[in-house]
């Protein structure tokens, strides 16, 4: 089986938490902006569907998507995903999507093939933003099978792009703990190893119970509530749970939630141990069910019905448990995929002994 160009990135809420802005500001130094290009594509589309143009059976496609709004294939992929989500489309016979009925909208005519060009109109993005997505998910999917040097005159050259882009790519990769400089000053994104593996989790249960104290007294009043609803949600539906529905719930409490710590060097701090959540949107790709009910979402349950009782430092106890469990089932999946997937190969890749 063989990976296909466009490993999926992660879906992100619709509003801007507190990490979210960090890291805004974080890609503001590099001369950018955040790559939440996926979430323009799904308003415009939304409200298309929303207002009928785009009717019942209308078929959308990640690659016409993506052409349509001149974009890359990773946040139209987001975008279909999200919109999916939502329940506005459905999985279509064959390959893509097609418009699901909707309430108050014109029933189903001759559906149109695409969107009007007037209404193709995104934010102005900086190229690095269009294809960081894209980057990130393609380097992170290959570090379960080997450790990588990353060259970005082949990335430029790859992607049609600047080195100075390909330079502002790898610099927001390094940010984001996917790559670092070795010795050589060569960028390298690190195998994930049991070892390496193990590493970065024991970052994490130091950090992240940490930040989960500092974000207890700061949490919206009805954030705790609507994530024990998702994941109470969840287990009555484990059996059809996708690979973006568990990134989802993930980003729930260890992005959004630990992001109201007001902390920002420990956000950063923690930022970099969690290249391991960027690993695993390709892994919950692959095998979603791999134990039947994911167990990480009972334990997530736990430390939400701690802190809305009150019980902070337990909360934190039970996040620190749950890293720790974590790990195991992190090097399992790894090992299991790794033993039935094969990536293609890619010209700014090289593969390190």
């Amino acid at each position: 089986m063989a990976l296909r160009r466009g490993v999926r990135g992660h879906i992100e809420g619709s509003g801007m938490t507190p990490a979210e802005r960090a890291e805004e500001e974080t890609a503001k130094s590099l001369g950018g902006t955040v790559p939440r290009l996926y979430q323009q594509v799904f308003d415009i589309v939304s409200a298309q569907i929303g207002k009928g143009t785009l009717r019942e059976g209308a078929r959308l496609s990640e690659t016409g998507l993506a052409a349509q709004f001149g974009i890359s294939r990773a946040p139209a992929r987001q975008a279909l995903a999200e919109l999916e989500r939502r329940g506005l489309l459905g999985k279509a016979s064959g390959r893509g999507y097609q418009v699901k009925r909707q309430k108050d909208t014109p029933t189903a005519g001759e559906a149109p093939a695409g969107l009007p060009e007037r209404e193709l109109r995104l934010t102005q993005a900086s190229t690095w933003s269009r294809i960081y997505g894209e980057v990130e998910s393609e380097i992170a999917a290959r570090t379960s099978f080997a450790g990588w040097r990353v060259n970005e005159t082949e990335l430029a050259r790859y992607y049609h792009v600047s080195r100075t882009v390909a330079r502002d790519v790898v610099a927001r990769l390094q940010q984001r703990g996917v790559v670092s400089k070795d010795e050589r000053a060569r960028w390298i994104a690190p195998a994930m190893t049991p070892d390496h593996v193990t590493e970065l989790y024991e970052l994490r249960w130091l950090l992240e119970p940490v930040a989960l104290e500092k974000a207890a007294p700061h949490l919206p009043r009805d954030l705790l509530a609507a994530m024990r609803q998702r994941l109470e949600d969840a287990a009555r539906d484990a059996a059809s749970l996708t690979g973006p529905d568990l990134d989802h719930l993930e980003e729930d409490l260890h992005v959004t939630l630990l992001g109201y710590s007001g902390n920002g060097p420990l956000m950063q701090a923690i930022s970099l141990p969690q290249a391991l959540l960027i690993a695993h949107r390709f892994l919950y790709r692959w095998m979603p069910r791999l134990y039947g009910a994911e167990p990480f979402l009972p334990e997530h349950l736990d430390i939400i019905n701690k802190l809305e009782s009150g019980s902070t430092a337990e909360a934190a106890d039970a996040l620190r448990r749950h890293l720790q469990i974590s790990r195991e089932r992190a090097i399992d999946r790894i090992q299991r995929v790794t033993r039935e997937v094969r990536p293609d190969d890619l010209p700014y890749l090289e593969k390190l002994d």
